[in-house]
């Protein structure tokens, strides 16, 4: 038996990258996925590619109202144990080249939809009997980075929102840790210049980017029974790169 028969995993900014690796490995271990987005013909196509398992719907981080339409998709198929805030936007500036308006709108959808998204489950999750929340940081939310203010503002706040979070709900039975990629080869990468995402490997003791796959075998484990002693966990994936 696949270890996530009987589940239901909800997933934020699934469309593409590490969602879409989450979403596949999820339904191969036997999981029923809802996969939310924002990019509705590579979800739906994406949906069409897993089959029966895995349903599309649009949702944007920021609505409550999206997340509750999510919430209930999922719990119509089964018990609500496990979801993945994934949803994110990275966009390379400066402090001096960021303005209020690109700040706000990381924080909305990076911050926010997090919140959103943790507060939004937590009634399925005890009704079914438990669950696992993976918020996705990013190494930017365990050290600086000049060319990334908004965004490492925002993941060292979902840092700071996952202890707290976990502190709060295990007493509810619900585990809350997170991940921190590092350089992923994922189309968020695209906005840097092969030339820059190339240097950026200097950083890394193992010379590479890593993969979607991996960050979602790590999402996997989190959300499944063999993490079941640990929350408020932080878990670095960076090739030895916050070393």
């Amino acid at each position: 038996m696949a270890c996530f028969d009987g589940k239901v995993v909800l997933i934020s900014g699934a469309a593409r990258g590490q969602g879409a690796a989450e979403a596949r490995l999820l339904v191969a271990e036997g999981a029923q996925v809802i996969m939310g987005d924002v990019l509705e013909a590579e979800g739906e196509a994406l949906a069409r590619e897993l089959g029966a398992a895995a349903q599309f719907l649009r949702l944007d981080v920021t609505e409550e109202a999206d997340w509750a339409r999510a919430v209930a998709a999922a719990e119509a198929r089964g018990k609500l144990t496990g979801l993945v805030n994934n949803a994110g936007i990275y966009v390379p500036k400066l402090m001096m080249e960021t303005d209020a308006a690109l700040f706000e709108r990381h924080t909305r959808i990076n911050q926010l939809g997090c919140f959103l998204g943790m507060k939004a489950v937590v009634p399925a999750m005890e009704k079914a009997g438990g669950g696992s929340i993976v918020n996705i940081s990013s190494t930017a939310g365990l050290r600086g980075s000049a060319r990334a203010f908004a965004y490492g503002a925002t993941k060292w706040a979902l840092r700071g929102m996952t202890k707290s979070a976990a502190l709060e709900l295990a007493p509810r039975g619900i585990r809350v840790n997170s991940v921190h990629p590092g350089p992923i080869a994922t189309p968020m990468l695209d906005i840097r210049s092969p030339e820059e995402n190339t240097a950026r490997l200097k950083s890394v003791p193992m010379g590479r980017q890593g993969t979607a796959e991996e960050v979602a075998r790590l999402v996997l484990f989190l959300l499944s029974d063999d993490s079941g002693y640990m929350t408020g966990s932080e878990l670095a994936i960076d090739g030895g790169a916050t070393l």
